[in-house]
């Protein structure tokens, strides 16, 4: 009679204990001290083996009673618990709720688009070229002769050849490769604008980055002119600045174009007066440009009396310009507060 009484009491005080209860991790403490492997009542059960048939039938099923009594006790207390934390964290259809935060395209992939619908408003295509070349398409092609500072390895990532030590392919320094491929497959007429990453192998600095974007373009036809070249930059230019910005053309040398010229804007400061942004000049240069060399487009298997023009543009140098970006490398850094500013 003595577990009878055991039994008792330890059901009495496993149900008292319980209303002191006040949460969920208590409730799994009293669990465990109540209905675990090492719990009283468990030490009551194994002793249980130890009595006669008739007492081991007796207090078996006592022992069972007081179980069951206890596991429905917590049974119950465990479904008033969820349901007061469900209550407490019920969501309240009535509040406000929190706009989730969307992404946007990034700064440098919105003047991209812009630049190439303008123009595809003047008529030229988008193509893309291969941002793993080869010296022939990278400088043979464009008249680049062999003894040029541009084919030295300060200027130029070489990837290692199938041949040690040979320079069979390199990452494209300008998107300008694509000017002799485009040619190759296809016939004049020809305007193409060639947007994509180039690579330049030079420290990074407030102005200059390893990797940036350029946006290529090329067209041939017959009868095409330095005419027809001042009125596609002039109408690209003062879309993406304003109808009040001046152009200006100098006489400069690319190897790739004959005449060639450096097309600077009037201060978007200043407005031409002179300030730090144009380091007093007034004039900002913002892209090279020029007819295409006879040689090039000998290169591209264009024959007869076919003339061309060709130019090419830093995005990251007008995304600096538009918005008074001080240090190119703030388009890369991921910082959001940056990024959304655009």
């Amino acid at each position: 009679m003595e577990l009878q009484k055991r039994l008792s009491d330890f059901q009495s005080s496993a149900l008292s204990s319980l209303e002191s209860v006040s949460d969920l991790k208590r409730l799994e403490e009293w669990r465990v001290t109540t209905l675990g492997k090492k719990s009283e009542l468990s030490t009551i059960l194994k002793s249980l083996g130890e009595l006669s048939d008739e007492l081991k039938r007796e207090l078996g099923e006592a022992a069972n009673n007081t179980k069951n009594t206890l596991m429905t006790a917590y049974e119950t207390a465990l479904a008033s618990f969820k349901t007061k934390v469900a209550v407490e964290e019920a969501l309240d259809i009535t509040l406000p709720g929190t706009a989730p935060q969307l992404g946007k395209t990034h700064v440098i992939s919105s003047i991209i688009q812009e630049c190439c619908e303008i123009f595809r408003d003047m008529g030229f295509v988008v193509a893309e070229g291969n941002e793993v070349e080869t010296p022939y398409y990278s400088f043979d092609a464009l008249n680049i002769p062999p003894d040029h500072p541009a084919r030295d390895t300060m200027d130029t990532f070489w990837l290692e050849g199938k041949v040690k030590g040979s320079r069979e392919f390199l990452l494209r320094p300008h998107t300008s490769p694509m000017q002799v491929r485009y040619m190759e497959t296809h016939k004049p007429p020809i305007r193409i604008v060639v947007p994509g990453k180039v690579y330049r192998y030079e420290a990074t600095d407030a102005t200059h980055l390893s990797m940036f974007h350029q946006i290529e373009g090329l067209a041939i036809g017959k009868g095409v002119s330095m005419a027809d070249l001042k009125g596609v930059l002039t109408t690209l230019i003062k879309r993406l600045f304003g109808e009040d910005r001046k152009l200006r053309f100098r006489v400069d040398y690319f190897p790739f174009v004959e005449p060639g010229a450096e097309i600077a804007i009037n201060c978007i400061a200043c407005a031409g007066a002179g300030c730090s942004l144009c380091k007093g000049t007034g004039w900002i240069e913002i892209l090279g440009a020029g007819m295409v060399h006879p040689k090039v487009l000998k290169s591209g298997k264009i024959e007869g009396d076919y003339t061309g023009f060709a130019f090419g543009i830093g995005i990251e140098r007008i995304a600096m310009l538009r918005y008074g970006v001080e240090d190119i490398r703030n388009f890369y850094h991921n910082d959001l507060r940056f990024l959304r500013q655009f």
